[in-house]
């Protein structure tokens, strides 16, 4: 169980961004929190990297680290830590979105959003890389303001995607750039 004071903290971070709520920032932040239901928009552009040779190996490891991401996250740490939502826990807490039904540790939208964002950062020109790191961030900042995670869980899923996106690329490069080719 965490000390009292990490609950603290990530509840009045909580607060203040439901404080600071506008109409066209809840439109704008429910919307792109969306695009990372399911991991949609990174097994998209995953597949979209997939047609053109030059950025097809690219593709390939952004899929597998999204499934490492789906399997750590939300199939094992999710289901071992068993935290409460942040609107369970507290009433005056508000979600902008459908309330999800599973566990809130970590949060599987920054997890798989940061998966293939790293993959991405280590794999395609720097300001492809960059853009995705920096949509990936705004995705995770979108799971606080809609109010459905913690900030450490958003860190947590931060943590665990760019781990998964090196360990991914570290495999890769022992044994497909420098052994066999078994993927591409």
């Amino acid at each position: 169980m965490l000390p009292q004071i990490f609950w603290d903290i990530d509840y009045n971070i909580l607060l203040a961004l439901q404080a600071v709520r506008t109409p066209f920032l809840d439109a704008v932040l429910s919307f792109v929190t969306s695009l990372g239901d399911k991991g949609f928009i990174w097994i998209l552009l995953s597949v979209l990297l997939l047609y053109r040779k030059d950025t097809r190996r690219a593709g390939i490891l952004c899929l597998l680290a999204l499934l490492g991401s789906l399997i750590i996250n939300n199939m094992i740490l999710k289901n071992l830590v068993g935290r409460m939502r942040p609107y369970d826990r507290y009433e005056d807490l508000v979600p902008l979105i459908m309330r999800p039904v599973d566990f809130s540790f970590p949060s599987g939208h920054t997890g798989s959003s940061f998966s293939a964002a790293g993959v991405m950062y280590a794999k395609l020109p720097r300001r492809y890389g960059v853009l995705a790191i920096v949509f990936a961030a705004l995705i995770a900042f979108s799971r606080l303001y809609v109010g459905v995670h913690y900030p450490s869980d958003v860190l947590a899923g931060m943590a665990t995607g760019l781990v998964i996106a090196v360990l991914v690329c570290a495999v890769e490069q022992k044994y497909i750039v420098n052994g066999a080719h078994y993927l591409c």
